[in-house]
């Protein structure tokens, strides 16, 4: 059996030349673009005398070797040329950049004190760094995610498990389009050395670099299959199909011994509560001020088409499951509540739990226009700067839509509801299974940034514009 104790050639474990070929470029690259940060900034920023960026005599060198050091020596040290998504989280990579100019700053102060770089040329080197390396990752991830889905660079790999566990496994694996699977085999209840010596031959001869487990528990002897194929230049790893754990980022810690899970906390508390907060007070007294008219002509349009009041405010489920009084422009009768109940045979929505009517004989003539263009939701302004909602989140629901909700789908109320949302410029009335919509709502919660709530507000703007699947 190959063997990397083997005496006389030591293989190489499965997919290492790939892993450094990968951690080659990523040196390079960020080397070119450090490199050419600097260059820019020192030919655009004010020239002093104490700094060479390449030589300062024939005898001492430049400044530009030791800024590539530290500065591809602070990103190595954040992970970010490791093998996990940790090194495509730009966040990280923004701040182990700052971090690298501020170390760049303390030590030419404390080792350097006779240097003199101009502020301009610094600070012209700190904005392009972070410009130029980010854009770098995301060109190199970009040109990944499009060989990956054509087939290419993908890592080959074999699952073990349960038939289930093996099938849940494949459908995870095929949406990173990252794994190429070479061959599964499913684990009897009772397994001997032959089967496992049957299975490693086979895992051998067909060249993967890692074992994907997906029952670990069924796996009788561990030690055995993680020194065998260790031994062969093959890496294990462990799927917890099984395990059901909560889709955050985490990581791997050992505690005297004994391996744990650590999640770090979720978006949307603490600070970035209070960061999403100011934006919304801020852009909540912007949209009143500036379209005050287009709520009056909206108001005076209303009141010409039938009778009832100008708004309408309905129970609507919030943080917490607290109810609020959600504020909309009245775009259907008055009585239409009640007119609901007879109409409830005729919901278009799967599962009963939100209530959807293309054709709705409730809603007036000026309300079909309204609901069009999104406008009926413009008073919820209100409900935002109230505190009660946000610009952007999941969307509130009447209290007879969660009535109808399973238990859990309840974590929609662990965030402020939202004026628009993933659903709404993800095809709004268009998508007919509450699954579908709770699954947009879990994805925005999990992966919430300013950046995505920006993006959702620029793509709400293009949907109502469009009027995709409004009525």
């Amino acid at each position: 059996m190959p063997d990397l104790r083997a005496p006389i050639i030591t293989r190489l474990r499965q997919g290492t030349g790939v892993g450094w070929l990968r951690v080659a470029i990523l040196l390079v690259l960020d080397s070119l673009m450090l490199s050419l940060a600097w260059i820019i900034a020192d030919s655009w920023g004010t020239p002093v005398n104490s700094f060479e960026l390449f030589w300062k005599s024939s005898q001492e060198p430049g400044f530009l070797l030791p800024i590539m050091a530290i500065s591809l020596g602070i990103l190595a040290a954040s992970g970010l040329y490791g093998t996990d998504d940790k090194r495509r989280d730009y966040f990280t990579l923004i701040k182990s950049l700052i971090l690298a100019q501020i170390v760049l700053l303390i030590i030419a102060f404390l080792y350097k004190p006779g240097l003199i770089v101009s502020r301009s040329t610094f600070l012209l080197s700190w904005l392009l760094s972070i410009i130029f390396v980010c854009t770098e990752r995301l060109l190199i991830q970009l040109a990944i995610v499009s060989l990956r889905r054509q087939g290419a660079i993908r890592q080959r790999i074999f699952l073990l498990g349960d038939p289930g566990d093996i099938e849940e496994a494949r459908k995870l694996l095929d949406k990173t389009a990252r794994f190429d699977v070479r061959g599964q085999a499913i684990l009897p209840s009772e397994s001997n050395q032959e089967f496992w010596i049957e299975i490693l031959d086979r895992v051998r001869q067909l060249k993967v670099s890692e074992v994907f487990v997906c029952s670990w528990e069924a796996v009788r002897a561990p030690i055995f299959l993680y020194w065998e194929l260790m031994s062969s230049g093959i890496s294990l790893r462990v799927l917890p199909i099984g395990l059901k754990i909560p889709s955050q980022w985490s990581e791997i810690k050992m505690i005297d011994g004994l391996t744990t899970i650590r999640f770090r906390s979720p978006p949307i508390l603490g600070s970035d509560f209070w960061t999403k907060r100011f934006v919304d007070i801020v852009a909540a007294i912007s949209v009143l001020m500036l379209a005050s008219p287009l709520f009056l002509a909206i108001a005076l349009l209303i009141k010409f088409d039938s009778r009832g009041p100008i708004f309408y405010k309905q129970n609507r489920v919030g943080l917490k499951g607290r109810h609020f009084k959600v504020w909309k422009f009245r775009t259907m009768v008055t009585d239409a509540d009640r007119l609901q109940k007879e109409l409830e045979a005729k919901n278009e929505m799967k599962g009963g739990v939100m209530f959807k009517m293309k054709d709705d004989p409730r809603i007036t003539r000026v309300g079909k226009f309204l609901r069009r263009y999104s406008l009926d939701e413009l008073p919820q302004i209100i409900n935002v700067l109230l505190g009660e909602m946000s610009l952007v989140g999941p969307r509130p629901f009447p209290l007879r839509d969660v009535e109808k909700m399973s238990e859990h789908h309840f974590i929609r109320h662990e965030v402020l509801p939202g004026i628009t949302g993933l659903w709404q410029v993800s095809g709004r009335s268009n998508v007919v299974d509450f699954e579908d919509v709770f699954r947009l709502d879990i994805t925005y919660i999990q992966n919430w940034s300013l950046a995505l709530d920006f993006q959702i507000l620029l793509q709400t703007i293009k949907v109502v514009l469009q009027k995709e699947g409004a009525y």
